[in-house]
């Protein structure tokens, strides 16, 4: 049995205590044994409604560590999660990846591109194998689209913490090469992202609306998508894969990209109507 440890700002929240049940269907699916073994957490409860840590390991049948370092020591993998704190990974991090072992960052992976390319500087100085991702990447509906242009739609608690998303779903489709996003605010918030060579994206985030992709490919052909599959599951496979074998399923450049442009159309929410150039 491989032994998985969960490092978390808190650990009672919707991501860690939802992927130990979806490890274990996956890893059932896929004849493979994993098993969340060991869990931290930088505070002792949860802000939200106040459930200690001890809870939350006893309920998951995992064991607290008293330190950063001891779940890195004891664990065979590592899943940083704090998924509404990316201020929180890069200190994670330092930490985490200096073990070289295999890791996955949740999403959001930083709170902006430079705090992303320190995380990717970490890893290649402890040669430490690591991706991140928004789930959202691994919906089915959009597995082999490569599109001219795109619109997606999408909503959440703040465009900061679920724009991610929609980011994710665009790159996933377009590529790199963005070179600007401008964010119109109104009813909805409309970022528009411009690639310099004919691709773009209009992204529309508004809390409730669902995940939906409009595409145009280059042959003129469009395709509405809504999203419905299944792909928090197609996430923990690919980071079952990626434990396995060492290997991305994406390039790490994408990563960059999405924080790039996600980080773009933060500012841009603060700044209506004016193009942030992406450096």
């Amino acid at each position: 049995m491989k032994k998985i440890g969960f490092v978390d700002y808190y650990l009672h929240e919707w991501h860690a205590n939802n992927y130990p049940a979806w490890f274990s269907e996956v890893c059932a699916r896929l004849g493979k044994e994993y098993k969340i073994a060991y869990a931290w957490a930088e505070l002792e409860a949860s802000p939200d409604d106040g459930v200690t840590s001890d809870e939350w390991c006893k309920k998951y049948g995992a064991e607290k560590c008293a330190t950063l370092e001891e779940l890195c020591e004891k664990s065979d993998y590592i899943l940083i999660l704090a998924p509404s704190n990316p201020e929180k990974h890069l200190g994670y991090a330092e930490i985490a990846l200096k073990y070289g072992k295999r890791t996955y960052i949740d999403k959001t992976f930083a709170p902006d591109a430079a705090t992303a390319e320190k995380i990717f500087a970490l890893g290649k100085k402890y040669n430490a194998p690591f991706f991140s991702s928004s789930a959202l990447r691994y919906a089915d509906e959009l597995t082999g689209v490569r599109a001219a242009s795109v619109m997606t739609t999408g909503g959440g608690r703040s465009l900061e913490e679920y724009i991610i998303h929609q980011t994710e779903m665009v790159v996933k489709t377009l590529g790199t090469g963005a070179k600007r996003v401008q964010v119109e605010d109104g009813a909805e918030k409309i970022c528009r992202v411009e690639y310099g060579d004919g691709r773009k994206a209009v992204m529309i985030y508004d809390d409730g609306l669902p995940f939906n992709v409009y595409v145009k490919k280059e042959n003129g052909e469009t395709a509405f998508l809504p999203i419905v599959s299944d792909y928090f599951k197609n996430l923990i496979a690919d980071i079952v894969n990626f434990f396995e074998t060492g290997e991305r399923s994406f390039c790490p450049e994408e990563t960059m990209e999405v924080m790039r442009i996600r980080e773009a159309a933060v500012r841009g929410e603060k700044d209506p109507g004016k193009w942030i150039e992406i450096c």
